[in-house]
């Protein structure tokens, strides 16, 4: 099967040697205000939003060209089109940027596409090498599409005007937006700058384009061999700069440009003479290294050299930007809190700085929304959100280990004020009263199953998953008010915790497994009963997680999962698939069958299953999960996807020719929960209150594998030796200590070497 590229600078870099790859294979950049993507060949957009996410659309494509002015021809240095003939190309996918380098037409080039590490802008930087024998007059320009007056529909209205400003050198575009600087609602100007020599512009899409043209073929540089100066006035903007970029043989010269938004011309004047500084170099220097020192508090060595680079890579820098991020199209509340939960992992200083902020957004009732986007705090009618906030600070708390971190004080969405303690107090209670027709825990609009939208919007139907996690929720709340001494918290809530324990095993049992939901009407979804949708994976699992079922039923549900949803592409979300839609459940059922929620292999909750095999000590299931989960391991079934990444799901067999085929890559909880699952419960790195202790369960075939990890100020060097046997360690010896029990000794500011034996 064709690789397309490969990994290099131990995973730092993906390098992409083919134009051409089966899908575009994006790459990720991001600060605190802006985030920004683009493929091998420079599809892709940027946005800002401040912190009642109002958005802008900035760039929704962009583009690097060169245009020769004695022959008239011009090329691109992003790759494409692809009847523009190379003498090589590679794309360089890194943690913050990507380079893309080719040559044509005796002229090298080196193409990169960054976010600095703060401010609203992303910045581009070409190199360009003259290999002729001959001088090259040619012109370097920048162009960008945006979206920041409204998508283009033809015979559809976009009102706002571009011109070139003098004063700051720069294409300008206003643009009216309730985008927040320094708290005022202002019109904005979106700016194409360069430290080049300016020779032109656009700002009128249809004078750059043109008509007919597109982005690969724009009629400005097939007619006029450059920009043609025009402004825009009530059409469709877009953002293009031309810059002088003459060359001697042999001669090498960088011009960058920077696109962003600013309140006035003269700031846009400020941020020229910044870039005309020679800054840019510097930024990308400090981009790669603040990426770099995020993800590196853990680290894993295993038989395949593969995933050692993914996951000491991109995968914890994707698992970075989603604590930042979410999924980007909007900010997930569940999905930040998740997503930084498991940076916690490696980063739990960041993490808990990010989680206080995500605390911010929360109801003084407890009640947690769904997302904040366009301005508003929405909450969609979702069940679940506030879950999450017990799981998220609970394992921060104990990877940071100390209980003060508890007494910070965080204000809720309404600006008042409690401490981290009482934002998790406040989040049980709101759903332990948030209570359906026997007492569970409301579905409302949807639980984590975003698609399962319309079980409970009379308020009566409840998730017996939810109840589930809820459970488990509570269990941590209890722990840490009897850390904090809070004895009359722990009794209240032990026996809260109890009656929902009873309630889930009375009305959420189904004979062998556990529901998924029972709706507003009492209808069981996820029964034996039902023809469609008889078996869910994730209550399973998260009985594991939680502790809810006793030995002989939790023995039962997970028999179960083994027989029924297990395949070899994964184990699926739920079966049998919906082949008729059923609005009573809601658009889950919408869906192709064995796609996403509708019973497909949803990564997400496959990487819930990693971490509950490695709870439940099975090391044959856990193999068999990893070589499930990453694209390049045909062991079970072959998938596809690029290489660097992990993705929503794996299309099922009902799709026909999308089978093994990924979905969605970057913007899921995949790539989070794969890395926590595979530091915790398959490494067996768990921090607890007392240190860290090593629980592992390896895949029988790592007869060697290692891990590091940085906690509270001490480096642990871990290295696992296992023979043949039910994979339980043997001995731990630290410095070459023996240690009893599975607690590794601590010393603040040292290195501790840890043997593992297991067999």
């Amino acid at each position: 099967m064709k690789t397309y590229g490969a990994f290099d600078k131990n995973g730092l870099e993906f390098v992409i040697t083919e134009r051409k790859t089966p899908r575009h294979w994006y790459n990720y950049f991001y600060n605190d205000t802006y985030n920004a993507f683009t493929s091998q060949v420079g599809f892709g957009d940027g946005l800002m939003q401040d912190r009642l996410a109002n958005r802008i659309m900035l760039v929704s494509n962009r583009a690097m060209y060169l245009t020769d002015k004695d022959s008239g021809k011009w090329f691109s240095a992003n790759g494409v089109p692809f009847t523009q003939k190379l003498d090589y190309f590679r794309c360089r996918h890194g943690l913050g940027y990507t380079t893309t380098e080719s040559k044509t037409e005796g002229i090298e080039m080196e193409y990169t596409v960054f976010v600095p590490v703060e401010g609203d802008r992303e910045i581009w930087m070409l190199t360009a090498k003259n290999t002729r024998d001959t001088a090259a007059n040619l012109s370097a320009i920048g162009y960008a599409s945006t979206d920041s007056d409204g998508v283009y529909k033809p015979q559809g209205y976009n009102l706002d005007v571009g011109c070139f400003n003098q004063e700051a050198q720069a294409a300008m575009c206003r643009i009216f937006s309730e985008y927040k600087s320094q708290d005022n609602t202002v019109d904005k100007y979106g700016y194409l700058i360069t430290d080049g020599e300016v020779v032109s512009f656009d700002t009128r899409r249809n004078a750059f384009i043109g008509v007919y043209g597109s982005q690969y073929d724009p009629e400005a540089l097939n007619e006029n061999n450059g920009c043609t100066g025009s402004d825009c006035c009530a059409e469709k903007l877009c953002y293009a700069l031309e810059a002088k970029l003459a060359l001697q043989p042999g001669e090498s010269k960088t011009v960058c440009f920077e696109i962003g938004v600013a309140d006035t011309a003269q700031d846009v004047a400020k941020m020229r003479a910044h870039l005309a500084a020679g800054v840019p170099a510097k930024e990308l220097e400090t981009i790669k290294a603040e990426r770099l020192s995020q993800i590196q508090g853990a680290s894993i060595t295993s038989p395949d050299e593969q995933l050692n680079d993914a996951f000491n890579g991109f995968y914890k820098y994707a698992t970075a930007m989603g604590s930042r991020w979410a999924r980007v199209r909007h900010n997930g509340y569940r999905d930040l809190l998740s997503d930084t939960e498991c940076m916690g992992s490696y980063n739990p200083a960041l993490a808990w700085e990010r989680y206080k902020r995500i605390l911010t957004y929360q109801y003084s009732n407890g009640y947690a929304p769904r997302t904040f986007i366009g301005g508003a705090i929405k909450d969609n009618k979702f069940a679940d959100c506030a879950v999450w906030i017990s799981f998220t600070g609970y394992a921060l708390v104990m990877e940071l280990g100390d209980l003060n971190l508890l007494n910070e004080e965080v204000e809720f969405n309404d600006g008042s004020v409690a401490t981290v303690y009482e934002h998790i107090r406040r989040s049980v209670e709101f759903l332990y009263n948030f209570k359906g027709a026997r007492g569970m825990v409301k579905i409302w609009g949807g639980d984590w199953n975003d698609c399962m939208n319309n079980a409970g919007l009379k308020g009566k139907g409840e998730s017996v998953w939810l109840s589930i996690a809820w459970y488990r929720a509570n269990k941590m709340f209890v722990e840490l008010a009897k850390l904090m001494g809070n004895e009359e918290h722990v009794a209240e809530y032990e026996k809260m915790g109890e009656e929902m324990k009873g309630l889930i095993n009375e009305y959420g049992w189904d004979g062998k497994y556990y529901l998924y939901a029972i709706d507003d009407e009492g209808r069981k979804i996820g029964s034996h009963e039902n023809e469609e949708g008889k078996m869910y994976l994730n209550p399973q699992v998260w009985a594991v997680f939680s502790g809810v079922a006793d030995e002989e039923r939790l023995k039962s549900a997970i028999a179960e999962v083994d027989a029924y949803l297990d395949g070899p592409l994964g184990t699926v979300v739920s079966k049998p698939p919906y082949h008729h839609v059923n609005m009573e459940i809601g658009t889950m059922t919408t869906k192709p069958a064995t796609v996403h929620e509708n019973g497909g292999v949803y990564l997400h909750a496959l990487a819930w299953k990693l971490a509950a095999e490695g709870m439940l000590h099975r090391p044959e299931k856990v193999e068999r999960i990893i070589h499930q989960f990453l694209p390049w391991d045909h062991t079970h079934a072959v998938t596809y996807g690029e290489p660097y990444m992990l993705y929503n799901s794996y299309f099922g067999e009902e799709t026909g020719y999308r089978y093994g085929t990924p979905g969605q890559s970057w913007r899921t909880g995949s790539t989070p929960w794969f890395v926590k699952s595979v530091l915790l419960y398959v490494y067996g790195m768990q921090a607890e209150l007392d240190g860290l202790h090593i629980r592992p369960c390896l895949p029988p075939s790592w007869t060697e594998c290692a891990a590091e990890k940085d906690f509270r100020g001490c480096h642990y060097v871990i290295k696992y030796h296992q023979t043949a046997g039910e994979g339980y360690v043997k001995s731990i010896t630290a410095n070459g200590v023996k240690v009893e029990g599975d607690l590794l000794p601590y010393e603040k500011g040292a290195t501790i070497e840890v043997e593992v034996e297991i067999g």
